[in-house]
């Protein structure tokens, strides 16, 4: 028991750190709801217009075409009938509704699309545009994008080959993106859930979580079988 304990000690001063930092972080990451976190209170309810009856669309690709496709919709986007097609590798092309291919998102689009689907979308403090492979650490996935920031803080990203509003990032899901990096231990992609240092400092502390649990039993035990001590008269 003695060295059980003596053991306890060392792996509580080891794994202590980590442990606190756990429960911090765990502490941050549910203090609000994932969907705000996410931003989802922020995007409008923006009812989807139906496409008038006699809508013709025609959508040709180019013969030497071998992308597979994933989905394609057809749908009202700011008074104009969009055929956007999803590719298998996440990219997407918009066409009219005569086939002819759409050009690019502009920035002057990009902040239209914000200030329509974004609470407070029309306070905008700058804009950037980012290349696939050059995105912001926020956002982390491969499309070209244009970046909204708002005033509030918020980062909203428009895809400027779908016109879809990709993330919202908000000043709190920063805060959780930062604060789930420490929980995982892999602050560089935040990403990695095993790898060994994490499973080296977890095995530690279930080690000496057992052991405390072995030391608080037998120290009970040993309260029960002591001898009584003299009662005074």
């Amino acid at each position: 028991m003695r060295r059980f304990a003596k053991w306890h000690i060392w792996l509580g001063w080891l794994v202590g750190v980590p442990i606190l930092m756990w429960t911090v972080t765990g502490l941050v990451m549910v203090i609000k709801p994932i969907e705000e976190v996410r931003g989802n209170h922020l995007r409008k309810e923006v009812a989807e217009r139906a496409l008038p009856s006699d809508t013709q669309i025609a959508v040709t690709l180019p013969a030497e075409s071998t992308r597979p496709v994933r989905s394609v919709t057809t749908q009202i986007e700011r008074g104009e009938t969009v055929t956007r097609i999803t590719y298998m590798d996440g990219q997407s092309e918009r066409f009219r509704a005569d086939g002819r291919p759409m050009s690019p998102l502009s920035e002057v689009e990009a902040r239209m699309i914000v200030a329509e689907n974004i609470e407070g979308g029309d306070r905008v403090e700058n804009t950037a545009r980012f290349e696939a492979d050059d995105v912001p650490f926020d956002f982390r996935r491969p499309i070209p994008v244009w970046q909204v920031a708002l005033e509030d803080g918020t980062h909203v990203y428009v895809g400027t080959e779908t016109g879809n509003i990709e993330a919202v990032r908000t000043k709190w899901w920063r805060t959780f993106d930062f604060v789930w990096g420490l929980h995982i231990m892999d602050l560089q992609t935040r990403e990695d859930t095993s790898h060994p240092i994490l499973i080296l400092f977890a095995g530690l502390g279930v080690l000496g979580s057992l052991l405390g649990c072995v030391l608080m039993f037998r120290r009970r035990k040993s309260r029960k079988t002591a001898p009584g001590r003299a009662q005074p008269s």
